[in-house]
């Protein structure tokens, strides 16, 4: 499968079959999230693999959106590490965490797995239920498993914007 069409079939997965996912799959994901670009290659990302059930259900005291999915990635950066911008001072750690993720994301469709970026989290929960370092911004929570049969991308999905309304050259 070519990478766009790798890009058009992955979805939002928010239902996922009770099995666990292989380790030499998990080390595949942490290596694609290793191999993602990042600002002066200052590598800030940290992420947090759930494995643990028990682990795993702490989570719905954080976000109702983990989807009973076998392993639950935390992903962060660390603000001490992350690159800052020369001009503005602005702080790439959440791009850098972002790019991370999405390389969680494909690699996880290219592998036979389903994922969800969920961002609707109470960020201080997870902070204080999986004791994440003060200078770690938390920035996303990624549900990952075996979609189950019921499993299908949203009535929205191959929704988009024409690229007229959304890209510009020389100009806009």
């Amino acid at each position: 499968m070519d990478f766009l069409e790798l890009a058009q079939n992955r979805y939002s997965c928010r239902s996922f079959k009770d099995k666990p996912i292989e380790q030499e799959k998990i080390d595949k994901l942490l290596k694609a999230a290793q191999a993602s670009p990042t600002a002066r290659n200052f590598q800030p990302q940290r992420i947090l693999v759930l494995t643990d059930e028990t682990e795993r259900a702490k989570l719905s005291e954080c976000t109702k959106y983990g989807w009973g999915a076998p392993v639950i990635m935390i992903i962060c950066y660390d603000k001490e590490v992350s690159g800052k911008n020369r001009y503005d001072g602005y702080d790439f750690g959440t791009i850098d965490a972002s790019i991370v993720t999405t390389h969680l994301m494909f690699e996880a469709t290219s592998l036979g797995l389903g994922t969800t970026w969920v961002g609707a989290f109470d960020g201080k929960k997870v902070r204080e239920v999986y004791n994440v370092p003060n200078n770690y911004e938390i920035i996303a929570i990624l549900p990952i498993g075996y979609p189950s049969d019921e499993a299908m991308p949203s009535t929205l999905h191959t929704s988009r914007e024409p690229l007229r309304k959304t890209v510009f050259f020389n100009k806009f």
